[in-house]
């Protein structure tokens, strides 16, 4: 898809479609009245005939009377006092899930009303609708169903449309969104492929080509390799399945260079790429759903390949623990004693508490070669989905200047995260009459945050742990997203690398 710019008036823009951003209750005033006039009136008939109103991404499509492009789609984008970034995603994303099944080849969206508002301007607008339109496009269907047709349309042409403003600047704001929309749709990918399509060693050589792409570092380790390192906790996962697990460790930049702000950075995301529960089995229900539990491990990786393309050589570490959780005559057993990367002997009492058990060894592993701050990502917890639901990213962390870091790259990249509290007088719960700790606590009462302090026992430097368990995939259509994998967090993570980004 190209990405155009024009500084002509929108009556003037010729395309399939024009979208046209309504705030509020429409004024038909200035540029919109003039929009509206020339439409003969359709917009303000519309209004007052209640189909377009001040609901978030409610639609219309309208006849173009006068103007320029084929057809007119009105879109609300809500209150004018409300507006962020995380709203004009989504609404640029919305027009295009809007016009799935039509002959759209090329669209043009109206940025004024949104800059006018919006802190950035037209430079932040334009890169948050081209990366919009990017994830609104995104149609799982169509990876396995070949000629799928009743997806969003694919674009020959987006142009976006600001009168008055600098075609370069816009022009580049408008190319890094599109990157970064791009980049989300391969971490989807990854994340909704069905489990007897993405086994470890398969997700393994995605990576590696992913890698070899974008000239970016990587190395594999095996079942083999992992047990001479001392990987207990990875291999007590992953030992269970016929498909033997793999540690993804991919690198951009040199071996524990620092970014400019002094620090190397590491990302680690959980590619559990079935989990069953292991010998402490799930109910069946939703159980096929368990193939998305990889999507923290997809997330990571297409970061990698976005930061790669917007600034490469910046320094960042990445792991992908890769495991499937399986039932089986190798298969980890509640009551196993297993000795951790870091020494620290745990106390398996639940095989389906699998996720935190490959994290500890791989943030384990990162501080080996060198992270000096880092960030896991994972599908981890039920209970996140049940305190926070489905739009909003449950963290914990520590230093807080580090979880502030991470909380500003989510708000630069348009992304919701709730602190949660590490509650250090709930470790008592957690411990083992055998080992250091257990890895679930019989007394379940605030699962979710010793979820995070047994995660904190394998860390030693800044770190923030993202839960996506709610927010990693939709289970119902929206306006601006189709179901399975959002791509959350990825915005973040390429955003928190992109800081540090030299020159």
């Amino acid at each position: 898809m190209q990405v155009r710019v024009v500084v002509d008036q929108p009556w003037d823009v010729k395309a399939d479609v024009l979208a046209v951003p309504i705030l509020g209750q429409p004024a038909f005033t200035g540029p919109l009245g003039e929009l509206d006039k020339r439409a003969g009136g359709e917009l303000a008939s519309l209004t007052d005939f209640g189909e377009i109103r001040g609901k978030r991404f409610k639609s219309a499509l309208a006849a173009p009377g006068e103007v320029k492009a084929g057809r007119l789609l009105a879109i609300s984008a809500g209150e004018a006092a409300e507006l962020d970034r995380e709203t004009v995603v989504k609404v640029a994303a919305s027009v295009e899930r809007r016009l799935a099944g039509r002959a759209v080849h090329s669209l043009a969206i109206w940025l004024s009303p949104l800059a006018d508002v919006l802190e950035g301007g037209a430079a932040a607008v334009a890169e948050l609708m081209a990366r919009g339109v990017v994830e609104g496009s995104y149609e799982p269907a169509a990876i396995y169903r070949e000629g799928y047709a009743d997806g969003p349309p694919t674009l020959d042409e987006l142009i976006l449309v600001a009168p008055g403003a600098d075609i370069a600047r816009l022009g580049e704001a408008a190319k890094r969104g599109r990157i970064i929309g791009e980049g989300a749709n391969i971490a989807r990918t990854l994340a909704n492929r069905s489990s007897n399509d993405v086994s470890p060693e398969v997700l393994a050589e995605e990576a590696w080509s992913l890698a070899e792409k974008n000239d970016l570092w990587i190395d594999v380790i095996g079942p083999e390799k992992a047990i001479d390192m001392g990987m207990g906790l990875f291999m007590a996962v992953g030992r269970g399945s016929d498909n033997p697990p793999r540690m993804i460790v991919m690198r951009s930049g040199k071996a524990g260079e620092k970014d400019a702000l002094g620090r190397h950075l590491a990302i680690v995301g959980k590619g559990v790429c079935f989990d069953s529960g292991g010998i402490s089995i799930k109910p069946s229900d939703r159980m096929e759903e368990m193939k998305m539990d990889k999507t923290g491990a997809a997330t990571v990786i297409a970061a990698a390949v976005t930061v790669a393309k917007l600034a490469p050589g910046t320094p960042l570490l990445v792991l992908a623990p890769a495991v499937e959780n399986m039932p089986g005559s190798h298969s980890t057993r509640p009551g196993d004693v297993v000795k951790a990367l870091n020494g620290k002997w745990v106390d398996i009492t639940n095989t389906d508490a699998e996720g935190r058990l490959i994290l500890a060894d791989a943030l384990t592993y990162a501080e080996r070669l060198g992270a000096t701050h880092l960030v896991d990502v994972a599908t981890l917890t039920g209970a996140v989905s049940r305190a926070l639901g489905e739009l909003v990213t449950g963290a914990f962390g520590t230093p807080q200047s580090f979880v502030d870091e991470v909380f500003a790259a989510g708000a630069k990249a348009g992304e919701r995260y709730w602190q949660l509290p590490l509650v250090e007088d709930y470790r008592a719960d957690m411990e083992s009459w055998y080992g250091d700790l257990v890895n679930f606590s019989r007394n379940n009462e605030g699962g979710l945050v010793k979820s995070a302090l047994f995660i904190s026992e394998f860390v030693t430097k800044p770190w923030v742990h993202l839960d996506i368990a709610g927010t990693g995939y939709f289970r119902k259509v929206t306006p601006f997203a189709t179901r399975g994998s959002t791509g959350v967090a990825h915005a973040t993570l390429v955003e928190l690398a992109l800081a540090g980004a030299k020159g």
